[in-house]
């Protein structure tokens, strides 16, 4: 089954359907490679698809433990290199909401050896740093 169907739309702008929802997003070239910079990069959707992966993951964790992180977010930094132009790394800041944690739940959220798919799917030499903070 097709997961989406991507469009050219001229301008180095892609419009991309989601089959099973119809939802739509757009993206554009980055400035710094020929674009406007309008809509998110293919790049920039990797790294937002990293973080959103995580803060999916930490949701299924929470709802099994009963835990409620609704209004966490995260910060997202995508760094390119060049030769060839690639991700070098993603770098997620993690923000959980002023809720009472406590030190054990705290450190359930913010186990280290969590696999996350999206990371696992990228490529191994993709820098991945990851920082969580308590607001």
């Amino acid at each position: 089954m097709t997961t989406a169907t991507s469009i050219y739309l001229g301008d180095l702008r892609i419009k991309s359907t989601h089959e099973a929802s119809g939802v739509e997003i757009l993206s554009d070239a980055p400035v710094d490679n020929c674009g406007k910079g309008e809509a998110f990069s293919p790049t920039d959707m990797v790294a937002t698809a990293f973080a959103n992966c995580m803060l999916t993951i930490l949701g299924i964790y929470a709802r099994e433990r009963g835990l409620d992180i609704v209004g966490t977010y995260a910060k997202v930094e995508k760094i390119m290199t060049s030769d060839p132009r690639r991700i070098l790394e993603i770098k997620v800041d993690v923000y959980f909401p002023n809720k009472e944690y406590s030190s054990e739940e705290k450190a359930f959220l913010t186990q280290k050896d969590r696999s996350f798919p999206v990371g696992e799917s990228i490529h191994p030499s993709i820098i991945k740093t990851i920082n969580y903070h308590w607001e």
